[in-house]
């Protein structure tokens, strides 16, 4: 595949149609404008934080662009948002090859164990080979078992970079 970046208008991979155990079908689509509520209910149901204005803002620029290398992504079912992931291709940061990053996922807890998660990982997943890497990477603070153990079930493990910080002083 080419590893080509910037402006790509090319299509995207194809929605993902399918049935979890309920019956119901799911389908996987690149986020639009009209689902920003509900993904910003999403993410306040989840984290107790309403952050309208970071919501507005990613989708800018990782919905409106649609580039191969931005990728922002909703599940639904019967017409309604359960979930959504958000990442990107990152190149040659820290010295490391081009690969895909996913820096949110999440979905309704009343929608969960149904395989949303897994569905949206997978979906943004053949969004980053379509755009020519082969490897995704994420962070996750050590203490989110929940979030920690969604990606391992889905075989992530430790990568080969360490994350450092520093508290900045006032």
């Amino acid at each position: 595949m080419s590893n080509s970046r910037g402006n790509d208008r090319s299509p995207r991979p194809a929605a993902h149609p399918e049935r979890p155990p309920d019956g119901a079908a799911v389908i996987t689509r690149p986020a639009q404008a009209g689902d920003l509520d509900a993904i910003i209910a999403i993410d306040a149901e989840v984290t107790g934080i309403e952050k309208t204005d970071y919501w507005y803002e990613l989708f800018q620029r990782y919905g409106a662009s649609r580039t191969r290398q931005r990728l922002f992504l909703v599940a639904e079912t019967e017409g309604a948002v359960q979930g959504f992931v958000i990442g990107e291709v990152r190149d040659w940061e820290f010295g490391s090859a081009p690969c895909g990053w996913v820096f949110g996922i999440s979905v309704r807890p009343g929608a969960r164990l149904a395989g949303l998660g897994t569905r949206l990982l997978g979906a943004i997943c053949d969004g980053f080979r379509y755009a020519g890497v082969s490897q995704v990477r994420t962070l996750v603070a050590r203490d989110n078992a929940l979030v920690l153990s969604f990606f391992r079930s889905q075989g992530m493990m430790a990568a080969p970079v360490i994350t450092l910080e520093k508290a900045l002083e006032p």
